[in-house]
């Protein structure tokens, strides 16, 4: 009955974030702002650990796939397929969720126990949609240049490794990464980052939103937001995969 209850409450809740807002001006910069806190920010966390992932894949399916009737090319197009198809959206959601969602819901919490939120009630403002609104609409038009940027530079990553390391030569590579290419694929990783874009914002709003008590509340807000938040990732990783990429 909890769980039916928490999620009618966040029915209610998303259903105020999307009323239709009172100030389009005032949330178009809003929204501007939010791209860069929410996703320009965090572009040097996504590459670096991109670069890295890439790396360690093509080392791994390198140093495994040592049969002689194994074409090498073929690491190339693992590595490329990985980071497309699972890395690069859920993986990079999993640390937005982490890094994003936590600082969602503390802001939003802290707002809420030091009577920020009741202010704007007070004045007439629909508080959800005012301070909600504008970052899932940043997050789910910025990710997805997140996740394309993943994608390239995890790619450049393994090709990095293929060079400092041999474990491959650098042409087998190149040419397992436009081997059988589907562009298909990359439809499918931007329909997953639009949607874990939704979850990473909605939820530890949802969160820190509904955050009673003082500091130590807030901390609890924001731990329960990126563990619910990952867990919804992971749960809709599944049901995506099913829905999209089932013949």
């Amino acid at each position: 009955m909890k769980l039916l209850y928490q999620l009618g409450r966040y029915y209610i809740f998303v259903r105020r974030v999307f009323s239709k807002p009172e100030h389009w001006r005032a949330y178009l910069q809003q929204t501007i702002s939010e791209i860069d806190k929410l996703g320009i920010n965090s572009l040097a966390i996504v590459v670096i650990i991109s670069i890295f992932m890439g790396a360690v894949i093509t080392l791994q399916s390198a140093y495994n796939l040592e049969s002689p009737l194994v074409p090498k090319y073929l690491i190339g197009l693992t590595a490329r397929d990985t980071m497309l198809l699972e890395f690069s959206s859920t993986m990079v959601g999993l640390i937005l969720a982490g890094k994003v969602g936590s600082n969602i819901a503390s802001e939003i919490g802290t707002m809420r126990v030091t009577e920020q939120i009741d202010a704007l009630e007070i004045m007439g403002i629909n508080s959800a949609s005012f301070l909600v609104l504008p970052k899932v609409l940043a997050a789910m038009f910025i990710n997805p240049f997140l996740t394309i940027i993943s994608t390239f530079v995890g790619i450049f990553g393994g090709w990095l490794a293929t060079v400092l390391t041999k474990a491959i030569s650098p042409a087998d590579y190149l040419f397992g990464i436009h081997y059988v290419f589907i562009p298909f694929y990359m439809t499918y990783a931007i329909i997953k980052t639009i949607v874990f874009a939704f979850i990473i914002t909605t939820v530890p709003a949802f969160h820190g939103y509904h955050t009673r008590g003082g500091a130590l509340e807030v901390g609890r807000s924001s731990t329960k937001a990126v563990v619910h938040s990952s867990v919804l990732i992971l749960l809709l990783n599944v049901v995506l995969t099913q829905l999209i990429l089932a013949k």
